[in-house]
């Protein structure tokens, strides 16, 4: 038995009024809403900041999880350096860390 279940059994009620269902619909939809979508929309947010303002020599670690140095920006395309004359063109999109802040931490 659900613990919803078990819950009606002890108080006795049978039936909610309909107004009690929408004001748990409504509970539910907003909890669901500030803990897994707006986080998400701040993320995405932050990230296409991000994207916008990357400019030439900064350190950068693409979705596939190789780490560069930005060498040119474009408009949708990013020429990253990966290692000595080895350069790589890749979607902006790509692009998901910078490794600049992240030195001095473990």
């Amino acid at each position: 038995m659900t613990q919803i279940g078990s819950i009606l059994l002890m108080t006795g009620k049978g039936g909610e009024s309909p107004v009690q269902m929408l004001v748990m619909m409504a509970l539910i939809i907003g909890v669901f809403y500030f803990f897994m979508i707006r986080p998400q929309m701040k993320r995405q947010k932050e990230l296409k900041k991000f994207r916008d303002e990357l400019e030439k020599g900064s350190k950068v670690i693409t979705i596939g999880g190789i780490h560069g140095k930005v060498l040119e920006v474009g408009e949708t395309t990013i020429t990253i350096e990966v290692d000595n004359n080895v350069k790589l063109k890749v979607e902006k999109n790509g692009i998901i860390k910078d490794t600049s802040g992240m030195m001095g931490q473990k």
